[in-house]
Formats: C-alpha cells, structure tokens, sequence
C-alpha cells in the first residue's frame, strides 16, 4: 500500500525497455460514435414496454452515452443513453431533444403523461406536435393572461392576505387561551380544587361586596344631604327679622310665631328622629398629635429648666 501512491517505482537489474512493445489503438474515424459509460438519472417517469415496469424520474441507471458528430441543433450537441430495465434488463434509449428543451424516448419503453407540460386548450393539437408558430401563440396568450390577472387579482389579493393574516392571528390568540385555561384546569385537578366553581363563587362574593359598599355609601350620603338640607332649613327659620315679627298687628305677629313655632317643632322632630337612627356626620377638622419617637431611636430629649 505504500507504493501505490509514490512517484518513483522499482526497477529490476535485469529490466529492457527495449522489450517492452507498444500497442496502439486504431484511429477511429471521424463520423464514429464517440461511446461514453456515465452515470445518470432518469429525466422523467417511464414504463417499459417489454415488461410493463414503472421506473420513476430520479433512479439512478449506469448508462452509455453516444455522442454523435452529425446529430446537431443549431450547433448543440445531441446525446443519445442507452440504459436497461431493473426487471427484465431491456434495453431503453432515449436521447436529448435542444429544440424543446426536453428528451426523447426512441426504443424501448414509453414515457408517462406530464399534465403541466402540455398546458393546451380545447380543439388544440397535441404538444409533440405544436408547430413553433402555434407554440408562441399559446406562450403569449398565457402570458397576457397571466399580467391581465396579476394587474386585476393585485388588490384581492392584498385584501385576502390582510384578511388570513387577521384570523391567523384570531386564531393562535384562541388557541393560547384554551391552552392556558387547560393548563390551570389540569392544575386545579390535581390540587384536588374545582377551579370553575371557585372563579364562580369568587365573582359572585365580590359582586356582593362590590353591591354593599355602593348601597351604604349611597344611603351614607343621602342621610348626610338630608341633615344639611334641614340644618339650612332651621337656620333660615330662626335668622327671620325681629321687626316682621313685631310688627303693627298683633294678629300677623301672633299667627307668624305660631307658624315659626310648628316648623321649629317639626324640624326638631324629624331631626330627633334621624339623629336616633344615626348620628349627622361632623366636619370638624380634628388634628392629630404627632407621636414621640426620638424614645423608640435612643435619643434623650433634655429637660427645659
């Protein structure tokens, strides 16, 4: 192994170059077939005619490749492969085909249909035998047709886009809520809580709480409205002018203090009466002493003599 690869090799005592003959190869002529062993694979899906066997586009064949001088498009070489069938060994040939960009299947073996390749419209020859008039024909046509749609389709598209778009996202936010209710649904089972009847129960404590407070504070300010009213009330009662009261006739003097009396007395009633169900809220501003707390730190405040 260590001689396979070195430059200089061995050579006997006894070796002659002399006897060493050289054989040459005849010339071969110049419109032979050059033959080539290659390995390829097959350019499209074929079945073979011998024994019906499907061989698909991509298997890999080892194949001969025939290279012909005088077989030419438009000064492109056409290569010809010979390759056997992997059940019954028969011989398949097909070669290159420069002129529409595709292969040809000459012995052998019978290609399947391309639907995409053929692209052709009702009352239309087939596409092996489109002439090259008929096949820019449909080229453009399809063209247009194509720029006509793309000009048209622009703006649904965009909306439809915008519109996927939206329910992807409507979606992957429905999809993390199930999960995470899932999750706290697994969690709470296995904690042994039912969490559906604690978020019930919770909201419904909560809706009471919620409901007493805003009643009391409701009742607290009506009460509290109700006093003031009637603390003005009295107030204008009693403020009255002592010369209206005194004035010339004794009898409008009589029935004015009368009246002043029976609205003292009713005002003293009702306010009786409300002061015994709660006492009238006091506005009076109480301030509060500040606490010592130089004792709590440590510090010793000396005495003022």
């Amino acid at each position: 192994m260590s001689e396979r690869k070195v430059l200089s090799k061995y050579y006997p005592p006894d070796f002659d170059p002399s006897l060493v003959g050289r054989t040459r190869k005849p010339k071969s002529a110049a419109n032979t077939p050059k033959v080539q062993v290659v390995r390829l694979m097959a350019p499209f899906s074929m079945r073979c005619t011998a024994c019906g066997e499907y061989m698909y586009r991509g298997r890999k064949f080892n194949a001969r490749k025939e290279t012909r001088p005088d077989e030419k498009y438009l000064s492109i070489q056409i290569y010809r492969f010979y390759i056997r069938c992997t059940r019954c060994s028969a011989e398949i040939v097909f070669k290159t085909d420069p002129k529409n960009q595709d292969y040809l299947v000459e012995q052998g073996a019978k290609r399947n249909t391309d639907p995409w390749k053929r692209g052709l419209e009702d009352g239309e020859v087939p596409g092996e035998d489109e002439t090259d008039e008929q096949r820019l024909d449909r080229l453009e046509r399809a063209m247009a047709e194509a720029a006509g749609e793309e000009e048209k389709n622009a703006m649904a598209e965009l909306e439809q886009k915008t519109e996927d778009a939206k329910r992807e996202m409507a979606v992957a936010d429905a999809l993390d809520e199930i999960r995470s209710r899932n999750a706290r649904l697994e969690k709470a089972k296995s904690e042994g809580v039912d969490l559906l009847e604690g978020v019930v129960n919770k909201e419904t404590e909560e809706e009471r709480e919620r409901r007493r407070q805003e009643e009391e504070d409701a009742e607290a300010a009506r009460r509290a409205f109700q006093f003031a009213r009637r603390q003005e009330m009295l107030e204008e009662i009693v403020e009255e002018p002592e010369e209206e009261v005194n004035g010339s006739n004794g009898g409008s003097s009589s029935s004015s203090s009368s009246v002043v009396k029976s609205a003292v007395t009713a005002a003293t009633t009702t306010t009786a009466t409300d002061t015994t169900d709660m006492p009238p809220p006091s506005f009076k501003r109480v301030v509060k002493r500040k606490k010592d707390h130089s004792a709590l730190l440590g510090i010793k405040k000396k005495k003022v003599a």
